[in-house]
């Protein structure tokens, strides 16, 4: 088969390898049908990540059809379609029997396209099926349902969950990129009084009014002005940051009010400076987390009822063949207006103009 190869920092391949093998009696083996590409996936490539071994076949989140289960599968059969789960659970360790599958420390958390090889192939095997896959119907499209493998969990659970996003609070979400939409569309289910969106490119402003922001202000705009001025000079409730560097982070913690909550999102390679000396008196929660997949289900419902935003996140679509196309397409955002790429799907072949 062919397959999206590591080399190292700066360097991948589209390459024939060796089609996977039920290794173990719990794996299935599933044919991708479309696959897209995360932020995470671009700090690999830039060395950010350096557990992941040259030679490891990146990706991890995919929509496809099962061709193989092992012996111990109960939840789904060769021919199905399924959603892969960014995060494999084995479901017998302290975690997972708490539910955080993605602290598993039986070999599961984030393995795919991380500790072993990924989903952006033309075949995947997924170890502890399942907790790790999930039936789809028909009648969802591919090309969607693939968005829900992690950017929808993560941004639902690690931003709005962990935020305690309550009934009129004032949310301000920093980085309008894929997962911070995400945050602003399931921050929405919650009521609050105002969403403030904070990003550097105008046009994913544009897409942050678009999925619901109130308000929009680019980050060389006076942001913490801003929240300052609509709240009184409080602060606001809840601050998510969805970008993954030092001053995005330490911008945050300027812009919470006594007693708010900071929840990080964001996948820093550098550290951040934590100013306690202007914190420790604030009452502030700080928090940080990997997605866990819990409320997969639930957005899978939701998906499947038409009530989540889902289409407007998707920009370009492309073969799985053009899989060095589409990371160049993704990583060049500032420039191509790439919020998500899927490669594949039920939409085959149509590269989605820009909004």
């Amino acid at each position: 088969m062919k397959a999206l190869v590591f080399h190292g920092p700066g360097r991948t391949s589209w390459d024939v390898v060796p089609d996977p093998a039920v290794k173990d009696p719990a794996d299935v083996i599933v044919r991708v049908d479309a696959v897209t590409i995360c932020g995470t996936d671009l700090h690999i490539v830039k060395g950010d990540v350096p557990e992941v071994a040259p030679g490891t076949v990146l990706g991890h989140e995919a929509v496809g059809e099962v061709v193989e289960a092992g012996s111990d599968v109960r939840s789904v059969r060769p021919g199905d379609s399924v959603l892969v789960s960014c995060i494999t659970a084995c479901g017998r360790c302290r975690f997972c029997r708490e539910g955080r599958y993605g602290q598993c420390r039986g070999g599961g958390g984030w393995s795919l396209g991380h500790l072993i090889d990924g989903t952006q192939a033309e075949y995947v095997r997924v170890p502890f099926a399942d907790l790790s896959v999930h039936p789809l119907s028909q009648s969802v499209d591919s090309g969607e349902a693939v968005l829900l493998a992690d950017i929808f969990p993560t941004a639902y659970e690690v931003g709005v969950l962990n935020g305690a996003v309550r009934p009129g609070d004032t949310v301000v979400v920093v980085g309008a990129g894929p997962i911070g939409l995400a945050v602003i569309a399931t921050a929405r289910l919650y009521s609050p009084a105002r969403i403030i969106a904070v990003d550097l490119a105008e046009s994913r402003l544009a897409a942050a009014r678009a999925m619901g922001a109130d308000t929009t202000v680019g980050a060389s705009e006076g942001p913490e002005q801003l929240v300052a001025d609509l709240t009184d000079g409080l602060g606001a409730d809840v601050v998510i940051e969805a970008v993954g560097v030092p001053e995005t982070f330490e911008m945050c913690t300027r812009m919470v009010r006594p007693g708010g909550r900071v929840a990080n999102i964001g996948v820093h390679g550098k550290p951040a400076t934590l100013h306690l000396e202007d914190l420790w008196i604030k009452d502030v929660t700080i928090t940080t987390g990997l997605v866990d997949t819990t409320s997969t289900p639930l957005l899978l419902g939701m998906l499947a009822a038409g009530t989540l935003p889902v289409a407007s996140l998707v920009t370009h679509r492309f073969e799985l063949g053009q899989m060095e196309e589409a990371y160049d397409v993704f990583a060049g955002a500032a420039d191509t207006g790439a919020l998500k790429v899927v490669l594949g799907g039920q939409q085959h072949g149509a590269v989605l103009p820009v909004a």
